[in-house]
């Protein structure tokens, strides 16, 4: 599947619309960001990428460059400030779009990925493709973009650090935009442009470890239980106890790698009455045990 913003919404900058749910979400993620190329094409090029196990993006800082995927149903070109986002890493083929002009092209590749991606909600709600142009984006956005192709050809100190924060933000305002722009909503961003839904999406993330039942989560919604259900059920397609389970491993997923919280402590946290039944809940629902994951952090935090 592949967005791109309506073209309604094109004409000038605009600020990015975040409803408050969503920022409840990104507030209480996860997301590590990180500028793994900075690629200088002159002529005729190209450069196919394989499928990938995490997300890819490319900003345009200088010329312009052709996107073919199997995600796509036609190539797309992109110009200067115009990022592209894979966010399940499918793979596609970057080229150029010199109409027989020897041209210089300039892109800032990087990859992504959420803590906890097998259960987070946005790792289930983004398209296969999503694309940002620079003219329709709002003014932060074409500013951080901006920012970034400053930093490459600056070559001044923390370049490398500063590239992956000056990203992280980008990608955040560029969900942000998709959130706002998406004509077709779908899943998790239809359920946000839904008000009633929207309240209980919130207050569960703010609150994973209430004890949430159906009854209370259609009081915050203001409707009868039996609809509350039917709704909620057909926008997100998943039942509403389902989802808040998924939330809370994929919230437990990213504690379990901060060695400093106990599995005791997180299951508590997660309104689960004991550590064992957290444990089974965990793996039965993830695939693996907490363990395996708190030791899965630990390796990465030895290496870095």
């Amino acid at each position: 599947m592949y967005i791109e913003p309506h073209p309604s919404l094109s004409a000038g900058p605009r600020p990015p619309l975040v409803e408050p749910a969503l920022e409840s979400l990104l507030n209480r993620s996860m997301l590590q960001v990180q500028v793994i190329a900075e690629l200088h094409r002159c002529g005729s090029w190209f450069l196919d990428e394989p499928h990938y196990e995490c997300g890819l993006f490319h900003l345009v800082g200088v010329g312009h460059c052709k996107v073919e995927s199997p995600v796509l149903q036609d190539a797309i070109e992109l110009g200067v400030g115009d990022l592209v986002v894979f966010p399940h890493g499918a793979p596609h083929r970057l080229s150029a779009d010199d109409h027989g002009r020897v041209t210089e092209t300039s892109l800032i590749c990087g990859e992504f990925r959420f803590i906890g991606a097998a259960q987070h909600p946005l790792g289930f709600a983004l398209p296969g493709c999503m694309v940002i142009r620079a003219g329709g984006a709002s003014a932060p956005f074409r500013q951080l973009a901006a920012m970034m192709v400053e930093v490459v050809h600056a070559g001044c100190a923390g370049r490398q650090v500063l590239l992956n924060k000056l990203a992280d933000a980008l990608f955040t305002l560029a969900i942000c935009d998709y959130a706002g722009d998406a004509g077709e909503r779908q899943g998790l961003f239809a359920s946000l442009a839904d008000p009633r839904i929207a309240r209980v999406l919130q207050a569960v993330y703010d609150h994973p470890g209430k004890a949430w039942t159906m009854q209370s989560m259609a009081a915050v919604a203001c409707m009868s239980r039996s609809a509350f259900a039917e709704r909620f059920t057909q926008l997100m397609k998943v039942p509403p106890i389902q989802y808040v389970t998924q939330w809370r491993v994929s919230l437990a997923e990213q504690w379990l790698r901060d060695r400093q919280q106990s599995v005791a402590g997180i299951a508590q946290q997660l309104g689960y009455s004991s550590e064992a039944a957290f444990r089974r809940l965990f793996k039965r629902v993830s695939g693996v045990c907490p363990g395996r994951v708190r030791g899965e952090g630990i390796r990465m935090a030895t290496l870095n």
